[in-house]
């Protein structure tokens, strides 16, 4: 029998290293990026055309390279930043692995111009499908130039795994903006067709947050510093009253490469613990510099998660440090022992401090730990328990996301809506949260921000897919101020906005007027409305993937609905109850929350049997 173990030709072997490294158009402005930061840029320009389908320009003024060094950099696994075995366990550049070009040139076609200072010319390469297709000097400024058109060409099924325009952009935008935070020393600029979406000037690590995350955080932000013999921590934290109710606006940095890590995230959440809600998450931009040989960059493709040598450690201080910036700052609140003149009757205070004492003091590891250099790292940990049950918000476990298809199920004991009772003081309100009526079959039961919700998003999956709704022109319409990122987003959402009743135009760069909202909106309250409905498109999650449309569908029905804790009019109870036996699926809200609950005469009779 002939030999079946055969050896893949370069061209397949890159197409499946692609498949790890260059997933999307993002990726390939991810690692282009890199690439022009370790090569020493001080001014790094990203054109995008077609949401990187067609085009992906990065052209900075780095180091360059000579005419084999760019021949060379397209190879499999061809770097300049390793040369023995210990060099992976000292990686201080983003990129090391040699994979970015080579994957590129698999999925795409390249143009490659570069040159170094001391070169007369520069080199002009082309590349198509891996293969080299011309070679010729050019006349062009210091620095390195890469075109990267027609992504996934010669991977048609890749390329239909792309999502929309609007959500390849978004994913751009995301990792723009992760680089950008990490090098507040470096000009970027961001170009999507003919827009220029950042112009990001050099400055300082406050002044690129507040450039990239909007002006609102100017006054809002804490400063974190800690430095110690292990690690250290500085950044910026957000004040309480910036948390927010989804996950958004929290970068983790290690080294100045974006990382994702729930752990670490856990322990910035202990530290506002007893500060905002359960529910809700702080905003944070947090560097931890630590020694390369502490950590592992290489466990993961796109390198966005990392291992420590020792994360309870790194934990403990990432804690310690935003508590102490919270502490500083007076956010906190603190104990004044003066005050209180039975502290002064204590023990520990009346008493003296034998030598006896002083031994046991000193002698312990704690003490050590901070009294001599070099042992921060020794630091005893308690084991942390439960921190992943910490990390999911309340909200999550309370209201739970269901499938669709489970709330689909007949519900059963629902009275029709000519069995509910006529007059409005046969409705009661319990506990400005719950709807109780009586009608011939027993006792209803409806919780009055589900049961709005599930109305509402009915009333908005129709007037979506047919007649748009009614429309309240504004007699002073609302500014709204976004950032570049949340501008993208809503861009791409203004016709769905529309039929829904809002009126929204684009109002100067990255601000947007509201013209007119839906005639039974709260007045005033459309900023929030709209604000709020961004960050949970952006962040939220489920089991079960549902459209753009109806994710913000969801979300305007949970931020217009009725909230629990407000009173209603007898009337409000008897139009509440009655949409809802309307509604197709009645018996649970949008998120799978349970609308109602009947307790038949059967069920009454048993609650008092003997």
């Amino acid at each position: 029998m002939p030999d079946i173990i055969r050896l893949l030709p370069d061209g397949i072997a890159n197409q499946i290293a692609a498949g790890e490294v260059i997933q999307r158009p993002s990726s390939a402005v991810k690692e282009l990026m890199e690439n022009a930061i370790d090569a020493g840029a001080t001014d790094i320009r990203v054109i995008i055309q077609d949401a990187g389908k067609a085009l992906v320009q990065v052209t900075d003024n780095g180091s360059g390279m000579s005419a084999a060094d760019a021949r060379n950099c397209f190879a499999r696994h061809a770097t300049s930043k390793i040369t023995g075995i210990d060099d992976l366990f000292h990686i201080k550049t983003m990129g090391f692995r040699g994979e970015a070009l080579a994957s590129i040139a698999a999925v795409s076609e390249v143009i490659l111009k570069t040159r170094r200072e001391e070169d007369e010319w520069g080199t002009c390469i082309e590349i198509d499908n891996t293969t080299l297709r011309k070679e010729e000097p050019v006349a062009m400024a210091k620095g390195t130039s890469i075109s990267m058109k027609n992504l996934f060409f010669n991977v048609p099924a890749r390329r239909n795994f792309l999502k929309s325009n609007a959500s390849e952009m978004r994913h751009i935008v995301e990792e723009f903006m992760r680089i950008a935070l990490a090098f507040p020393e470096i000009f970027f600029s961001l170009v999507s067709g003919s827009q220029e979406m950042f112009h990001l000037e050099k400055g300082s690590l406050k002044q690129r947050i507040v450039q990239l995350l909007g002006n609102g955080y100017n006054a809002r932000l804490i400063p974190v510093q800690e430095n110690t013999d292990y690690l250290n921590i500085f950044g910026f934290a957000g004040k309480p009253d910036t948390a927010k109710k989804t996950r958004g606006d929290q970068y983790f940095f290690v080294n100045s490469r974006f990382i994702k890590s729930p752990y670490l995230h856990h322990a910035v959440m202990t530290a506002y613990q007893e500060l905002i809600p359960a529910d809700s998450f702080p905003v944070y931009t947090l560097f931890i510099d630590i020694d390369p040989s502490q950590l592992d960059v290489n466990v993961h493709p796109t390198k966005q998660e990392i291992k420590f040598t020792d994360e309870k450690i790194v934990y403990a201080f990432v804690q310690a440090a935003v508590k102490h910036a919270l502490a500083q700052f007076s956010v906190t609140p603190t104990l004044d022992f003066d005050l209180d003149a039975s502290i002064q009757q204590l023990d520990a205070v009346t008493k003296p401090f034998t030598s006896r004492e002083r031994t046991a003091a000193t002698g312990s590891s704690l003490y050590q730990t901070f009294s001599r250099g070099n042992q921060a790292h020794k630091i005893e940990k308690s084991e942390l328990k439960d921190w992943k049950e910490f990390f999911t918000p309340p909200s999550a476990v309370e209201e739970p996301f269901q499938p669709i298809t489970h709330t689909l199920q007949e519900p059963l004991g629902l009275p029709g809506r000519n069995d509910l009772p006529e007059s409005d003081s046969q409705y009661l309100q319990i506990l400005r949260t719950y709807i109780l009526v009586a009608y011939p079959g027993g006792l209803l039961m409806i919780h009055q921000q589900a049961a709005h919700e599930r109305v509402l998003f009915e009333r908005f999956s129709l007037a979506i897919k047919g007649k748009a709704l009614p429309s309240q022109r504004c007699l002073f319409p609302s500014v709204l101020p976004l950032s570049p990122a949340d501008s993208v987003l809503l861009e791409t959402l203004l016709p769905d906005l529309a039929q829904l009743g809002y009126q929204i135009e684009p109002f100067g760069k990255d601000t947007f007027a509201i013209q007119g909202t839906p005639a039974d909106l709260e007045a005033g309250t459309e900023r929030r409305v709209i604000e709020q409905v961004l960050e949970q498109f952006k962040f939220s999650t489920g089991s079960l993937q549902v459209t753009p449309r109806e994710k913000l569908i969801r979300g305007l029905a949970r931020q217009q609905a009725i909230k629990a804790g407000v009173s209603l009019a007898p009337s409000e109870m008897r139009h509440l109850t009655g949409a809802l036996m309307e509604c197709a699926t009645p018996n649970v809200s949008p998120f799978g929350q349970p609308a109602y609950a009947v307790l038949d005469h059967g069920s009454l009779e048993k609650l008092f049997a003997h």
